[in-house]
C-alpha cells in the first residue's frame, strides 16, 4: 500500500523525508539539514535555510507564468457581493500594503495584530506581514475588547490592521469601537492603526493614530520579499482563551511552508489551478493554514466565504458556492453540516445544484459523529473524510491521505497518522495501551515541521502544558484509542472522559449513539456531579426542525438506545431537549461551561462564545427539568 510505504519511509529516515519535501518550496538559501535538536525537547526545522512565505504563496506563481490565474474568490452572501483577485493582482496589492507598512516603520520581527472579517484584505494583511518578515497575530473579528486588549499586551504589536466592521446575516458588528476600547484598556500602545473602511460602516479615525487602508498606501514604493531564517516566527495565534491567559501558539516559517505544501497534494489531493475551499475564518488555525497559506503556497484558488451554512439565505448556500466556483476539495466543520442537516434533513437542496466538480469533503474541528458522515455520504456521493488536528499542530495529525491513496473509511475514525506523527495511546502510568483501549493520545517527540515549536514568550508554560505529563511525548489533551488496523479514534478531550462508579467512559461514544437517533440533529453529553457514583451522564439534544415528536418520547428512546449500545454501565438515564448548544465561534461545543452550569458552579463567560444568551437558555431548561439545583 502506498500509504504504508510512505509512512515507513518517513519513520526509517525522517531527515531525508523532510529534506525531500523541502525541495518543493523556494529557498533563497536552502537548508543544510531538516531537524535542529540542539535544544531538545524544543525542536526547530530548517533553521539554517533562508526563505519568504509571501514569495512562495504569491510571487513565485506569477514568475511561473500563472499571474492571470485566480488566487482568491471572495463570496459574501451577507453583503451580496462577489469578487475575484488574480495572482498578479494579489502580488501588487500585497507589495503595496507591505511598502506602506515599511514606510511607517514595520520591519522584520515586528508584530502586527490583524482584526478583520472574512474579506480578501485580511489575507492581504497576513501576506504583507510575511513579505516583510513581520510576525502577525490574527484575532477573530468581533472578539470582545478586553480579550483583544489581553492579546495586544501579550504580543505588543507595532501596528494594528483592522476593518471598520464585520457583517452578520442580521446585523453589522462595530469593530472600531471594540478596537478603541481595547486600546484604552491595553498597557501597550501600537505606533499606528490601519483601518479598512467598509461601505456598511465608515468608522471615525483618531487623528495621529489611525490611517485609512487606501490613503496610507498612496504614493508609497512597493516592498520586495525579505528573506528570513527557517526558524523565524511567521505568526502568533492565540488559543484556549476561555480560562486564564491565552496561549500564543508560534508557527515557524520554514516548517509551515514545507508542511502545508506537502499536505495540499498528499492529503487534500489538489494542486496548482484547483479551487480549494475551507469554510472557516481567518481568526482560527484553519483560516491560517487552509484559507490563506496552504492553498496559495500550492498555487490553488482559495475561496474566502463571508456567510453562514444556513440563513444566507438557506441551507443550500454551501452547495451554491461549490457549483459556482467549481470547488474541487471542500473543508468544513461537522457543526456546519449538522446545521444544514437540521434545516434540510433529507438533503433535498443538494439536488438543486451541479456538484460534479467536488471530489471530496473534509471534516475537522471537532469529532465528526457517524450519523453526520453517513448523511453527507448519501447526499453528496463522494468521499467524506474526517481528519484530526489542532491549533498547536497547524495541520493533520491523522487523516485519510487522498493524494497518496484512498484508504478504507472507518466511520468514527479520522483514519491513520500522517508522516511526522508517531501517535501513541498511553495509560495513566504513561505505558502504551493495548489496541482498542481508551487512553491519552500523545505524539512521540519531535513533532514534525509546521507544528508549534513553543508558545510566545512562554517556554515554561509550553513545557508544562504539553511536554511534562508524558516525558518524551507531546500531550494532545485528547483521549481515544488505536484499533488493530492502526486507525485512530478520538473519543473526547481528556477531561471529557467521565468516571461513572469507577468506569471510565467516553462522552464521545455516548454522543455517537444519541446522534444516531433519527430525530436528533445535534447533541452533547456531559458528566455532572453525582453523590453516589461520582459522575453521571446527561444528554442535551437538539431535534431536527421537522421532527414534530413529543420530546419525552425522544428522550425515552435515547435512553433505550444508550442501554442497548453501551449497556447499563453507562448509567444514562437523563436527557433534556434544547434549542441550541453553546458553541465557540469556530463551532466547538462548550461542554466544560455546561458542566459548571449543571453543577451550579461559578464560571467565567468564555471569550470565544458565539452567543452568550444560550447559556441562560440552558440554565432555564436544566432548572425546569429538575437537574439544575434551584
Amino acid at each position: 500500500m502506498a500509504y504504508d510505504k510512505l509512512y515507513a519511509d518517513w519513520k526509517a529516515d525522517p531527515e531525508a523525508f523532510w529534506m525531500n519535501a523541502a525541495q518543493q518550496v523556494d529557498w533563497m538559501t536552502p537548508p543544510t539539514r531538516a531537524l535542529d535538536a540542539t535544544n531538545a525537547p524544543i525542536y526547530e526545522w530548517f533553521s539554517d535555510g533562508m526563505t519568504n512565505t509571501c514569495w512562495n504563496a504569491v510571487d513565485r506563481h506569477v514568475e511561473a507564468g500563472r499571474g492571470a490565474q485566480l488566487a482568491i474568490i471572495h463570496d459574501s452572501p451577507v453583503t451580496r457581493t462577489k469578487h475575484a483577485i488574480t495572482y498578479e493582482e494579489l502580488r501588487n496589492r500585497v507589495a503595496s500594503l507591505a511598502g506602506a507598512l515599511r514606510a511607517k516603520g514595520v520591519e522584520k520581527g515586528d508584530r502586527v495584530l490583524i482584526y478583520m472579517p472574512m474579506v480578501p484584505e485580511a489575507l492581504e494583511a497576513m501576506l504583507a506581514c510575511a513579505r516583510l518578515g513581520a510576525v502577525h497575530s490574527v484575532v477573530f473579528g468581533g472578539f470582545a475588547a478586553n480579550e483583544l486588549a489581553v492579546r495586544i499586551d501579550d504580543c505588543k504589536p507595532k501596528a494594528i490592521i483592522a476593518a471598520s466592521c464585520g457583517v452578520e446575516p442580521s446585523r453589522v458588528i462595530h469593530y472600531k469601537p471594540l478596537l478603541d476600547g481595547a486600546l484604552e484598556m491595553a498597557a501597550h500602545k501600537p505606533d499606528f492603526c490601519v483601518i479598512f473602511q467598509r461601505e456598511q460602516e465608515v468608522a471615525k479615525l483618531i487623528e495621529g493614530r489611525d490611517v485609512s487602508w487606501h490613503g496610507f498606501q498612496y504614493g508609497v514604493d512597493p516592498a520586495e520579499c525579505v528573506p528570513v531564517p527557517g526558524n523565524h516566527p511567521a505568526y502568533i495565534l492565540y488559543t484556549s482563551g476561555t480560562t486564564g491567559a491565552p496561549k500564543g501558539v508560534v508557527r515557524h516559517t520554514g516548517g509551515q511552508l514545507v508542511a502545508l505544501n506537502w499536505t495540499m497534494k498528499n492529503i487534500y489531493d489538489v494542486g496548482a489551478g484547483d479551487v480549494f475551499w475551507a469554510a472557516s475564518d481567518v481568526g482560527w488555525v484553519v483560516g491560517h493554514s487552509y484559507i490563506c497559506y496552504g492553498p496559495l503556497i500550492a498555487g490553488c484558488t482559495t475561496v474566502v466565504f463571508e456567510g453562514k451554512p444556513v440563513g444566507t439565505p438557506d441551507a443550500g448556500t454551501f452547495w451554491r458556492v461549490i457549483q459556482e466556483h467549481k470547488v474541487k476539495s471542500f473543508f468544513t466543520a461537522p457543526t456546519a453540516l449538522r446545521a444544514i442537516k437540521r434545516d434540510d434533513p433529507q438533503a433535498k437542496l443538494v439536488a438543486d445544484y451541479n456538484l460534479s466538480s467536488l471530489k471530496a469533503l473534509f471534516l475537522a474541528g471537532e469529532r465528526a459523529d457517524p450519523d453526520t458522515i453517513k448523511w453527507a455520504q448519501a447526499a453528496l456521493g463522494i468521499p467524506v473524510i474526517d481528519h484530526w488536528w489542532q491549533t498547536e499542530t497547524g495541520w493533520a495529525i491523522a487523516a485519510n491521505p487522498l493524494g497518496i491513496e484512498k484508504l478504507p473509511v472507518k466511520i468514527g475514525s479520522p483514519s491513520v497518522p500522517m508522516p511526522g506523527y508517531d501517535v501513541q495511546v498511553l495509560d495513566e502510568g504513561g505505558h502504551p495501551a493495548p489496541a482498542g483501549t481508551l487512553g491519552a493520545i500523545t505524539v512521540k517527540l519531535p513533532l514534525p515541521p509546521g507544528t508549534l515549536p513553543t508558545l510566545w514568550n512562554a517556554e515554561d508554560r509550553f513545557r508544562k502544558a504539553y511536554l511534562t505529563t508524558y516525558p518524551g511525548y507531546y500531550e494532545t489533551g485528547d483521549a481515544g484509542y488505536i484499533d488493530e488496523d492502526g486507525y485512530l479514534y478520538i473519543m473526547a478531550r481528556t477531561d471529557d472522559v467521565i468516571n461513572v462508579a469507577g468506569h471510565r467512559l467516553s462522552t464521545g461514544a455516548m454522543e455517537e449513539v444519541l446522534a444516531g437517533h433519527p430525530d436528533v440533529a445535534e447533541c452533547a453529553v456531559i458528566g455532572i456531579a453525582d453523590a453516589l457514583k461520582g459522575q453521571s451522564p446527561l444528554g442535551l439534544l437538539c431535534l431536527n426542525s421537522d421532527s414534530g415528536r413529543v420530546e419525552a418520547d425522544v428522550i425515552a428512546e435515547c435512553v433505550k438506545l444508550m442501554r442497548e449500545s453501551i449497556g447499563p454501565v453507562a448509567d444514562f438515564k437523563r436527557a433534556v431537549v434544547v434549542n441550541r448548544l453553546p458553541k465557540t465561534r469556530s463551532g466547538k461545543i462548550l461542554r466544560a461551561t455546561i458542566v459548571k452550569i449543571a453543577d451550579n458552579e461559578p464560571f467565567k463567560m468564555p471569550a470565544t462564545i458565539e452567543d452568550p444568551d444560550v447559556l441562560e437558555e440552558i440554565r432555564k431548561v436544566l432548572t425546569e427539568s429538575g437537574i439544575y439545583p434551584t
